[in-house]
């Protein structure tokens, strides 16, 4: 195969979870550009709008994961229209609160419905659907180096164990549904900006922060998370599975 045909994804569906805004809606249009069809998942429909009209292969649903009549009619979405549902990036995410003296529990519960419960049942309706002829079906679960090590002073006791949780999720699914040929794998970013972390780039200490713990002295750039997606999502990685892809700058490794 020539590397073109190693990470193309030509006659796969993709579903993306998380895919109205940041690192969700750069996955969409990564895969898209693949040549998947992709179904974009999020809550706001408005900008998922905008995101499948800058793209013909891209399709909304507006969906809230938390729910599970959400995430059936999510899978049962891409199975009716293409008949196969090849690519799950379990992307959506919620951050909890900053300090765990803060986070009561109903609150802690509820960010594992969406970072860890989500995934899972997700990851299920893609295994229970029928398998395509050409079986390559690829789980990534994106997870965070806040589920390797502490995020303090700016991590959360809710976030970092539902992204823990994924990696531990991640390496069980794949013992289980290797010999169906399911690869399951995780994406751990380190800090980019998104959403999310809007307010901590924004900041003069925080980002400091970042740039001090971070051997390449910055934060993650819009971009640098899309040859790892596409190489857990292709045929380039049909021989990697239970594994952790760390994009962090060197954050872990000191």
């Amino acid at each position: 195969m020539t590397p073109g045909e190693l990470f193309s994804l030509h006659g796969r569906t993709a579903v993306v979870t998380g895919a109205s805004s940041g690192l969700g809606a750069r996955f969409a249009a990564v895969l898209a550009g693949a040549g998947a069809t992709v179904f974009a998942a999020a809550r706001r429909p408005d900008r998922l709008k905008e995101l499948a009209d800058a793209g013909p292969r891209i399709h909304p649903v507006a969906c809230d994961v938390s729910r599970d009549a959400d995430r059936v009619r999510l899978a049962q979405t891409a199975l009716a229209a293409t008949g196969r549902f090849d690519i799950l990036v379990n992307n959506a995410g919620a951050p909890g609160a900053v300090r765990a003296e803060d986070e009561s529990p109903e609150d802690f519960a509820a960010v594992l419905a969406v970072n860890l419960v989500a995934p899972f049942r997700l990851a299920r309706l893609m295994a229970e659907a029928d398998a395509p002829a050409d079986d390559t079906r690829s789980v990534v679960n994106v997870s965070s180096v806040l589920g390797l090590v502490s995020g303090a002073p700016l991590g959360g006791a809710a976030y970092a164990a539902s992204k823990a949780g994924l990696i531990g999720l991640t390496r069980e699914l794949a013992g289980q549904w290797g010999p169906a040929g399911i690869r399951v794998n995780a994406l751990a970013p380190g800090w980019f900006r998104t959403e999310m972390t809007e307010e901590l780039f924004a900041d003069d200490r925080s980002r400091r922060w970042v740039e001090r713990g971070t051997m390449l002295g910055r934060g993650g750039e819009r971009g640098e998370l899309d040859g790892a997606l596409l190489y857990l999502a292709s045929g380039a990685s049909s021989y990697c599975t239970g594994q952790v892809l760390t994009v962090d700058g060197g954050w872990t490794a000191r």
